[in-house]
């Protein structure tokens, strides 16, 4: 993944730069797998253990097949999920990227210290997080995230909610699995709806830096009908309140 790239779709002004070479570029010591994961991931030690960072890694031979994605894509959503976060500036999906890695190419995406036992569930229950969730359930809507799970969603040391997990995103057709139903009827602030509508317009110029970076890692249909779903969301001024018979959530819910 070209890394330079990356650096010039960021709309945060956020300095990842580092760590986003660090990633890139750094040697990966790996120090277990996760468990309960349903794909190969580890824990890997990147860079120096002193002036290191961990990280997830997600080989794309540890992939099961799946009947609705394609083969050997999961690794490469989880990238582009990153950089669609990053172009809107919203900051919830931790630095990612794809490299080689001990088991062969994959998503490597920094490991967030937080408390495995605050997840959605616990959270959602707390009113001073609901605007951050608010804006991971629009970015959930905006990629089709087909699997958000409570324990995808962090609250990180540094106060911020982040999501994990997106390789299950960017599907063409209606996907969305999750567990965060609780808030139909919260705004989707003005801020977030301009964010969209500059998100929407870079995928509608096909020699837009960003256009062709996700072109490089998701098909053309998958492209084109993120485009269409930024177009609806730009349009939204609160999340869709949802028949509770209808619910579709993933499984495990946690």
């Amino acid at each position: 993944m070209n890394v330079d790239r990356l650096r010039g779709l960021r709309g945060d002004g956020e300095r990842e730069d580092d760590t986003l070479a660090l990633l890139a570029g750094a040697e990966l010591r790996v120090r277990g797998f996760l468990a309960n994961a349903s794909n190969h991931t580890l824990l890997v030690q990147v860079g120096d253990p002193g002036a290191g960072v961990h990280a997830v890694y997600k080989p794309r031979s540890g992939e099961r097949p799946l009947w609705d994605f394609p083969g050997g894509t999961l690794c490469q959503r989880e990238a582009a999920a990153y950089m669609v976060s990053a172009f809107l500036g919203w900051g919830l999906v931790p630095p990612t990227v794809l490299r080689d890695g001990p088991m062969g190419p994959g998503s490597l995406q920094l490991f967030v210290p937080h408390d495995p036992r605050r997840h959605y569930f616990v959270l959602v229950e707390e009113h001073v997080h609901r605007s951050q969730l608010a804006r991971l359930a629009t970015f959930d809507l905006l990629v089709n995230n087909a699997d958000r799970k409570a324990s995808h969603v962090m609250l990180g040391d540094d106060g911020r909610i982040r999501g994990c997990d997106h390789g299950l995103a960017f599907h063409p057709l209606p996907k969305l699995r999750t567990v965060v139903w609780e808030l139909g009827g919260t705004p989707v602030e003005p801020a977030w709806r301009a964010d969209l509508a500059r998100l929407g317009a870079a995928l509608g110029e096909p020699g837009h830096d960003l256009t062709r970076a996700l072109g490089e890692l998701l098909s053309a249909r998958e492209v084109g009908a993120l485009k269409r779903r930024a177009a609806r969301l730009q349009a939204t001024t609160a999340l869709p309140a949802v028949d509770g018979r209808r619910r579709a959530y993933p499984w495990p819910p946690l």
